[in-house]
């Protein structure tokens, strides 16, 4: 997968271990949206553990989710099937600046920091976005899949289980409208031509695990993310009231809920994206399965109004979601000469509102 010599000698980069196994993140049972009468109200219980969660861990466990668990299998199968094939074959579909689906790897990035493998696929094909992150709103492009020939399957398993990830991410949308006491349907109208994509990650056993990550500490720009992870594990969070990293437990046919800093930004930071990352092992392959909810490319991101006012005035000057998503993907294939743009870049100044 990569070199790690460079990377090892710079001790500021190598991974802390997780101080504690105990989790304690929130599963939560949505079996009720599912029980309940066509038309009813959600459970004020419900919308109750989802606004605790999001308060307190920024990250929940989703189990009877209305996910067939043959579709999530299907999809698992033919990604162990995709990446065993040589290097050789699987680069046949990689991407690159024109084409920015496809498969990648550390050596491709040159990136050993991240000691993995992907595939992304975007949820709607084609996906509207802007020709750059300078383009005026009425230069538009559109990021297409590409798909292998092998294993025959690998599209349609894909395609299906999307179909699946979408019902549910817009379900929790729904809870998560209702637990800031927004209308359920308030953010329904966001993801008219979402930007959302899927990401199949491979970790393969690291001669070195305590010397790298699989993707190192960050946080997710979009929506929501929901996370497939298999029975290896390896995702860790980084704990809001202690700043202390976690160990995510796998729970069979379970999805790891995070929050985005987009839902951080509409909600003012009543609901704050936190930071995670992903640990490599020695001895076993770890495969998850990563989908990122993202709104239209024409979504302009800033506080809602409906939660600031006087005594909370927004904390975030807006800022073009389609721009934003354009500058992300050109640092993978460009070497910016600034830093990656963040939202922080959004934030307004207490000292200086303007």
């Amino acid at each position: 997968m990569g070199d790690l010599e460079d990377f090892i000698q710079a001790p500021e980069h190598r991974p802390k271990l997780a101080l504690s196994h105990a989790d304690g993140i929130p599963t939560i049972d949505l079996s009720p949206i599912f029980n309940s009468l066509p038309g009813s109200d959600f459970p004020h219980d419900l919308v109750h553990q989802i606004a605790s969660a999001c308060t307190e861990w920024g990250f929940f466990l989703v189990v009877n989710h209305g996910v067939p668990p043959e579709k999530r299998h299907r999809i698992e199968a033919a990604a162990r099937e995709f990446f065993g094939q040589s290097l050789e074959e699987k680069r046949k579909v990689r991407r690159s600046e024109g084409l920015v689906t496809g498969y990648f790897d550390s050596e491709l990035t040159k990136n050993v920091r991240d000691w993995k493998e992907v595939f992304d696929l975007v949820v709607e094909d084609p996906t509207i976005v802007p020709a750059s992150p300078e383009s005026d709103d009425e230069e538009l492009t559109q990021w297409t899949n590409q798909w292998p020939e092998y294993p025959p399957e690998f599209r349609e398993s894909c395609k299906e289980y999307v179909e699946e990830l979408e019902k549910l991410g817009h379900k929790l949308m729904e809870l998560l409208a209702l637990s800031l006491g927004l209308s359920a349907k308030r953010f329904q109208h966001y993801f008219k031509q979402q930007t959302s994509f899927l990401r199949i990650n491979h970790y393969p056993p690291c001669p070195s695990p305590e010397l790298t990550l699989g993707v190192g500490r960050h946080k997710d720009p979009g929506v929501l993310t929901v996370l497939a992870q298999d029975d290896v594990g390896g995702l860790e969070v980084k704990r809001k009231r202690d700043g202390e990293w976690i160990r995510v437990k796998p729970v069979p046919d379970s999805f790891v809920v995070n929050i985005g800093e987009i839902t951080q930004v509409w909600s003012n930071e009543k609901y704050e994206s936190v930071e995670h990352r992903a640990t490599v092992n020695s001895k076993r392959d770890r495969y998850s399965i990563a989908f990122f909810f993202y709104p239209s490319h024409s979504t302009i991101v800033e506080p809602l109004e409906e939660l600031i006012g006087p005594q909370n005035p927004p904390k975030y000057k807006p800022y073009s979601f389609g721009k934003f998503l354009a500058n992300r993907k050109r640092s993978n294939f460009k070497k910016l000469n600034v830093d990656n743009i963040q939202i922080s870049d959004f934030k307004i100044s207490p000292a200086n509102p303007n």
